[in-house]
């Protein structure tokens, strides 16, 4: 008996503020420990190193509309899922081996959203010295608000702000990375070519914490769209 062809749902798409069309997600970067602070909330030394990248899945984006309170289930196997705001960058011109001159003009536009963790999972995973998937590309674990197009006085050195329930956990400028923008999109693309649909998350100030459901969080980034997302 022949098996029958799987149906693939939709690729995942984000909106684009201005526009009825939609930026199609094509896959998602994430840099680590790209806040001094952050990283030394989490035990490390933040000087100037090396950066490292890790990869959350496409399934694990989740689009979150304009002005609407996104529902984002609780996962599994998890007692201490963590928030992580950070500002997206969603790439519209492909490449490799760019020129961190060159960078900026392959950015389509910016996004508030959400690296969400599964600590207990990440950090079992950081001690075994095994990949961090379990913890940090959970379904649904990537919310991200529609997308402002990139123009040249984007502020990039804006401020970036989370609140749960109302109650503000992290704070911080976009100034304080580590690796800028444009370094960020020159290294990645010295190990992948990157291509249009692309998001690279960006990196997290300190304040990460815990959320339970019931909890809603908002992410607001100067320049960008706030995103509204309620842990059920």
């Amino acid at each position: 008996m022949a098996l029958a062809i799987p149906v693939l749902e939709p690729p995942k798409t984000l909106a684009i503020l201005g526009s009825k069309d939609r930026f199609p997600v094509r896959r998602a970067f994430c840099i680590g420990r790209n806040y001094a602070a952050h990283a030394r909330e989490m035990g490390f030394d933040p000087d100037r190193e090396p950066p490292f990248f890790f990869m959350k899945t496409v399934e694990a984006i989740e689009p979150v509309e304009a002005g609407v309170t996104r529902e984002l289930p609780y996962p599994t196997m998890t007692k201490d899922y963590h928030h992580e705001a950070e500002l997206v960058v969603a790439i519209g011109k492909g490449g490799t081996d760019i020129a961190e001159a060159e960078a900026m003009g392959h950015v389509f536009g910016y996004a508030a959203g959400l690296d969400m963790t599964r600590r207990d999972l990440q950090g079992e995973a950081k001690k075994m010295g095994r990949p961090w998937e379990v913890g940090k590309s959970s379904d649904a674990s990537g919310p991200v608000g529609p997308i402002t197009p990139h123009r040249a006085d984007f502020p990039l050195k804006g401020q970036l702000r989370l609140t749960v329930d109302g109650a503000v956990r992290q704070q911080a400028t976009l100034a304080a990375m580590i690796w800028s923008i444009p370094e960020q999109i020159a290294i990645l693309s010295r190990y992948f070519e990157l291509k249009p649909g692309d998001l690279i998350f960006t990196g997290t100030p300190e304040g990460v914490s815990a959320v339970e459901r019931g909890q809603t969080m908002r992410v607001e980034i100067e320049g960008t769209e706030p995103i509204s997302v309620k842990v059920v």
